[in-house]
Parts: C-alpha cells; structure tokens; sequence
C-alpha cells in the first residue's frame, strides 16, 4: 500500500520484473564478484581503485534495473547505454588492476565481455526487453 493506495497486481509485476531480466541477473553477480575481488586489493586502494571498479560495477545493474523500470523503450535504451558505459569504465579498471597485480586472470572479464554483448544485442535489435 502506497498512502491509502493499494498497489494493483499488474503494478506489482512491473515493479519486480527488471530482475527477470537475464542481463540484469548478469550484471548482478558482476557486482557480486567485483566486490568479493576488490576485498582482496591493498588497503591503500580503498578510496581509488576500489571505490571506483564497485561503483561502476554497481551501476552495471542498477542503470538495467532504472532503465526498465521507467516504462518506455527509448528510457530504457538510454539506460543501456549508461549500463554499457559503466561496463567498460569497469573493464578498464580491471585491466589497471591486473597490471597492477592486484588480481590475476579471473572470470570476471569474461563474464562483463558477456554483459556487454547482451547489452549492445538489445540496443542493436531494438528490444524492450
């Protein structure tokens, strides 16, 4: 209930279905593991490169999630492009980090290469979702 509001059943699907989103759920566990790695950099990185590869990690998702929720395809598409920015801000960083040997060769590239196809599938094709 929202105020004296009753939330409708087709609002409360709306409001769930960016997670069904396989791109999203992607771009999640990105988050997930970019924060499980970062975990493991050296203390003075805390407030350089790794406040920056989470926020762009985190932002992968949430511009997905913000993007799909706002209810039109061109909203959508802009988020995409947001979400597809951030990937490759986060593909740099962890480029950076792996020269820095900070982490070695993980699944994480491949997996953001992943998101990053599925982001430019729906953009090129046009899809909502």
């Amino acid at each position: 209930m929202i105020g004296n509001q009753e939330i409708s059943k087709k609002d409360k699907e709306k409001v769930c279905s960016y997670r069904s989103l396989i791109v999203w759920q992607k771009g999640f566990e990105v988050s997930l593991v970019v924060y499980r790695l970062t975990k493991t950099f050296p203390d003075d990185e805390r407030y350089g490169l790794v406040s920056q590869m989470r926020r762009s990690a985190v932002s992968i998702p949430s511009n997905i999630a913000e993007g799909y929720a706002r209810g039109s395809k061109a909203s959508f598409h802009q988020f995409l492009r947001i979400a597809y920015g951030s990937a490759a801000e986060l593909e740099t960083q962890l480029l950076l980090a792996k020269e820095l040997k900070y982490h070695k060769e993980t699944d994480i590239e491949e997996l953001l290469i992943e998101v990053m196809k599925m982001i430019n599938a729906i953009l090129s094709k046009g899809k909502y979702t």
